[in-house]
């Protein structure tokens, strides 16, 4: 029931696969961690918690609390190799006493430590707050919420949706300000850490060369999680996350890597790389990898008002066509057979749209649904085939679908471009008169670099793509979205700098959707 319960109208079959992956994972977890003594009073080397406590995958009766022991976190964790009793208890008020669930978890070397707690038996809709101890240490207390009821009558959801925070290129200033911010929820859409090694010029490094090995990734994990913006942002309140690329690889696709990497190389980095990620997300066990393969796309309700469908647009996708990087598009652009998503995915996907009875109904992914053709002459267009301009028949097939099924009011966040843009998704983006089937909202960066060269030719490319409605590529920031049952309401919130840590924000363009009525005004 936990499975089903967490991932809401799931394909059976994916249901089934997950919960088969995350036994066999389980199985070999308890084994191996009778090898390890029981550390009950433990002593730590340093602060245990000091990557923070985080939340997130609400439900109606639940959320998962997640902390890690890192007494020295960029080195490994300084944790010895023993299983270590952590306690946890989650509370009505934010000073803990009036506790209504508690219990004990094993953290254990294998996750390098890390705990996420399921916990069950909540109300809905209504705020909690959680804490960890382990030995004499005890953790920040956090902050999440629980989803409403499934499909009872809600007024307002709150949610603000971020990505990309390439730590090299600037400060968190971003998250300080989310952290302020009357929300009942944050989407991250992918890139939560980048793989580089360090690069001269940006106000802070990365702390070793290109990761490859479990160590360097929850090494470059726990560097970001140090960001005390991050932490709070964290601390406020539930998280929902997926991944894009830089979490593993740039540019990686399926088992295909960037790099000049064998593809069994590869398989042993992608393990590498989406281990380090469960370990430090808060997400359920139907989530734990198995090797390279891990269960990311999932479900959440929010009452009868939004519906989100979480993507993951990586592990499936087929190669990028053309070499990859923004030219014309050539044949394979166009193939019938390529995949952002694989097949099963897909198919979920249209189930859950057609299935679903929620007012505003979420697709949250990682690269550009919209077209745009970044060509500003006449002639033949160009494309970034990274993005859904790579996967055309794909494309389409989705939008034919919002237009044959129209599912209720269809609206894709989007990452992945570390700049701002306002899309209506159009049946055929060649012909403006074609029918708008949804909306597209693409948030910015909170640090990575938006090329600055870049940004008056897209502007010039403006005229050629009369469905959308903004763009903007000099600030980073986060998008923060307002839901009652008659409008949506997307204010993109820019801060004045990402290398002043005093930075202020500011909101630098609202635009909404009305009920029944498919694509973006501005506000």
């Amino acid at each position: 029931m936990e499975l089903m319960d967490a991932t809401h109208l799931l394909a059976n079959r994916c249901r089934r696969r997950s919960f088969l992956l995350g036994a066999g994972f389980l199985t070999g977890l308890t084994i191996a961690s009778q090898w390890h003594p029981v550390l009950a009073n433990s002593r730590f080397s340093g602060y245990p918690f000091s990557l923070g406590v985080a939340s997130g995958d609400p439900l109606p009766d639940g959320v998962v609390i997640w902390t890690r022991l890192a007494p020295n976190p960029l080195s490994g964790g300084g944790m010895p190799l023993v299983n270590v009793p952590v306690r946890w208890q989650v509370a009505l008020d934010e000073n803990m006493r009036q506790v209504v669930q508690r219990g004990t978890v094993l953290a254990t070397p294998e996750l390098g430590h890390s705990v996420h707690v399921d916990v069950r038996g909540l109300d809905p809709d209504r705020w909690y707050w959680y804490q960890f101890e382990a030995g004499r240490e005890v953790s920040p207390i956090g902050r999440t919420r629980t989803a409403p009821a499934f499909y009872g009558s809600i007024s307002q959801l709150n949610f603000a949706f971020v990505s990309c925070q390439d730590w090299q290129n600037g400060y968190y200033t971003a998250y300080r300000h989310l952290a302020e911010e009357d929300l009942d929820l944050v989407v991250h859409l992918g890139d939560y850490i980048y793989e580089y090694g360090p690069q001269s010029g940006g106000p802070r490094q990365h702390n070793s060369p290109e990761i490859i090995t479990l160590d360097d990734y929850r090494d470059r994990h726990a560097l970001y999680k140090t960001d005390l913006n991050l932490q709070a942002a964290h601390a406020a309140f539930p998280w929902i996350v997926t991944w894009d690329d830089h979490e593993v690889d740039n540019n990686y696709a399926n088992l295909i890597p960037e790099d000049n990497q064998t593809q069994e190389a590869f398989r042993k980095r992608r393990a590498n790389a989406y281990q380090a990620y469960y370990e430090h997300m808060p997400l359920r066990r139907f989530s734990l990898p198995n090797g390279p393969d891990m269960l990311l796309y999932r479900r959440f309700t929010f009452g009868n008002l939004a519906e989100f469908n979480v993507l993951d647009t990586r592990q499936y996708r087929t190669n990028q066509p053309c070499d990859d990087g923004l030219k014309p598009r050539c044949p394979e652009a166009l193939d019938t057979n390529a995949t952002m998503t694989g097949s099963e995915q897909e198919q979920w996907l249209r189930k859950g749209l057609d299935q679903s009875r929620s007012r505003w109904n979420v697709i949250a992914q990682q690269t550009m649904l919209a077209e745009y053709n970044f060509n500003s002459s006449p002639g033949a267009g160009v494309f970034n085939v990274d993005q859904w301009d790579g996967y055309v028949a794909a494309r389409n097939r989705l939008l034919s679908f919002l237009n044959q099924r129209q599912p209720s009011n269809p609206v894709v966040i989007t990452g992945d471009i570390h700049s701002s843009w306002v899309h209506d998704l159009k049946l055929d983006f060649n012909n403006p008169n074609s029918p708008t089937v949804g909306t597209e909202f693409v948030g910015t960066s909170i640090t990575s670099d938006f090329p600055t060269q870049s940004i008056a030719p897209v502007q010039a490319a403006l005229p050629n793509n009369p469905h959308t409605k903004f763009f903007d590529g000099a600030y980073r920031g986060y998008v923060r979205c307002k839901l009652t049952p008659q409008r949506w309401q997307s204010d993109y919130r820019v801060v004045s700098s990402i290398i002043d840590l005093n930075a202020s924000v500011k909101t630098l363009a609202s635009f909404v959707v009305q009920n029944g009525q498919p694509g973006a005004h501005l506000s």
